[in-house]
This record gives structure tokens, C-alpha cells and sequence, in this order.
């Protein structure tokens, strides 16, 4: 899956979300992307933590994803929402 997954495209949790950051490379060596999370920076997300791939958007896995990447999703939308 990662193959069909380009250099820019979106991230999301859910479908009808907002975006919570960008693919910003490939990593077909280690089977896994390299993405930016808003708020929190750059996180190495392995293969299985991607659900689908689909209209240049990357849906995510939670159930797949390690404890620091779900926490840094958690917090990706917080400046929009300071309170």
C-alpha cells in the first residue's frame, strides 16, 4: 500500500475530518512513511498503521499506530482550539 502513496498527500483519522498533517516522504525500505503531524512534527508511521488510500488521502489506523504517534494526533488540532 504504501507504493500508491504520494509525497504531499493528506492525513486523516476519519473520513469527513479534518487533515492532522502531510505525508513528507516514503520509506519503502522500512516498509513505513515518513509524516508530519501539526503541532507535533515528524513521525515514522509503519505500513499497517495505514487503513486506506484513496483521492490523494491517507486514512490512518489507531489500532496500529505507536503511543507517541496517537498522542501528538491528539494534539495536532489544539491551536485551533485553545481552550
Amino acid at each position: 500500500m504504501v507504493e500508491s502513496i504520494e509525497v504531499g498527500a493528506l492525513v486523516f483519522v476519519a473520513d469527513g475530518e479534518d487533515g492532522i498533517g502531510s505525508v513528507r516522504r516514503l520509506l519503502p525500505e522500512e516498509n513505513a512513511l515518513l509524516v508530519y503531524i501539526e503541532n507535533a512534527g515528524d513521525f515514522i508511521i509503519p505500513a499497517r498503521g495505514v487503513r486506506a488510500v484513496h483521492s490523494g488521502k491517507v486514512m490512518l489506523d489507531l489500532d496500529h499506530l505507536p503511543r507517541q504517534v496517537l498522542e501528538a494526533i491528539g494534539h495536532a488540532r489544539r491551536s485551533e482550539y485553545p481552550h
